[in-house]
């Protein structure tokens, strides 16, 4: 990766991706200026233990058909070619193995997860790896996932202030109310989700007949 880019991170499980993700992603790039989104799907993500998840290669599959026709953005399949649990601080090491410095990538997670940060692997060095930016997401304020870790406050920067340490930049956004919980649901009973992810992403679903059973309703 090229020296001196700013470099977004959104990761998940991506099961399926829907337009919730690509809102944060577009609101993340506007607001700090990022000159590309890189969508990382988990393989075994360390809270979904027991739970079935459509095959990697579906779920990247379906990343790449949303952000195809969106420049700047896309699918890194890192995550997907490790062993393991998918833990975001193993992901940043291994970018900056490649080159990349914490101060040119922006992990971007939406203020629900955020709310969560205290429990992530490496927790608070984790933040150190990288910037955080984080989205306001329906339900969950940005105050309210600042109020849930008040220690840090002091990382708090304001867009296009990088400094010269890692920081958390507070981005409000409105991101679609959607959920992959939601969508699986629908799926499972046969209905449509055209309105829930884009047109790729809903054929491609259809023609592989994915999240058809009730394992694949939870989580």
């Amino acid at each position: 990766m090229k020296h001196g880019r700013r470099i977004g991170l959104l990761g998940g499980t991506f099961d399926p991706i829907h337009y919730g993700h690509l809102d944060a992603a577009d609101a993340a790039r506007e607001r700090l200026g990022l000159d590309e989104v890189l969508f990382i799907p988990s393989r075994v993500p360390p809270h979904r233990d027991g739970h079935r998840l459509a095959s990697g290669y579906h779920r990247f599959a379906l990343v790449a058909l949303a952000i195809q026709d969106r420049a700047g953005f896309r699918a890194s399949a890192m995550e997907l070619e490790r062993d393991g649990h998918s833990f975001t601080v193993e992901t940043l090491r291994q970018l900056h193995a490649e080159g990349c410095r914490p101060l040119q990538l922006f992990f971007i997670i939406g203020a629900d997860a955020f709310a969560e940060i205290a429990t992530w692997r490496e927790y608070p060095g984790v933040l150190d790896a990288a910037h955080f930016v984080v989205i306001a997401r329906p339900g969950v304020s940005l105050a309210t996932a600042i109020a849930r870790n008040p220690s840090l406050a002091p990382r708090l920067r304001e867009p296009r202030d990088d400094g010269s340490e890692t920081g958390i930049f507070l981005v409000e956004a409105h991101t679609r109310d959607v959920s992959s919980t939601a969508i699986r649901s629908r799926l499972a009973t046969g209905r449509a989700v055209d309105d829930l992810v884009p047109t790729p992403v809903a054929h491609y679903i259809a023609a592989n007949d994915l999240y058809r059973t009730v394992n694949q309703l939870h989580g």
